[in-house]
């Protein structure tokens, strides 16, 4: 392994934006491994900077930790991961993005309208929503979730 592969946290912390706090907690996770130098401190593979990455924006996409332990279990440690390992990775979560993607589309493009909520208090909604006819479908807000 080349000694230009292996940073300290510090550099970590700097690279991905994260608090030595949050990389910590996240090698708590198993999500990053570090290896120990003989006085103890931390280092990290340099591709931990995309695995890192890979969190901080499955987070903002609304993943929670244990779908992203789940997937970054899938990476090899102790390597830096291929592109393959990565289209794996795309593969996995597609499905649950495209899926996001829809509802953010069909929340952004209603809620200018009447969301199916039952709550009758539009106008609009004696036409979308006579006699409360969502309600029959269940409760919330019926035309977004379904």
């Amino acid at each position: 392994m080349n000694r230009n592969d292996i940073i300290p946290i510090g550099v970590l912390a700097q690279r991905t934006g994260l608090a030595v706090s949050a990389i910590r907690y996240y090698e708590e996770r198993g999500l990053v491994t570090s290896m120990r130098t003989g006085g103890n401190q931390r280092r990290y593979l340099r591709s931990d900077i995309r695995r890192l990455g890979f969190v901080q924006i499955a987070q903002k996409l609304g993943l929670g930790l244990p779908e992203i332990e789940r997937e970054l279990a899938a990476l090899p440690q102790g390597r830096t991961p291929t592109v393959m390992d990565w289209q794996k990775i795309s593969r996995s979560l597609r499905k649950e993005i495209d899926s996001r993607i829809q509802l953010l589309t069909r929340a952004r493009n209603k809620l200018d309208e009447c969301i199916g909520c039952g709550c009758l208090s539009l106008d609009r909604c004696q036409r979308f929503n006579k006699d409360d006819r969502a309600a029959a479908a269940g409760p919330g807000p019926r035309y977004v979730l379904d």
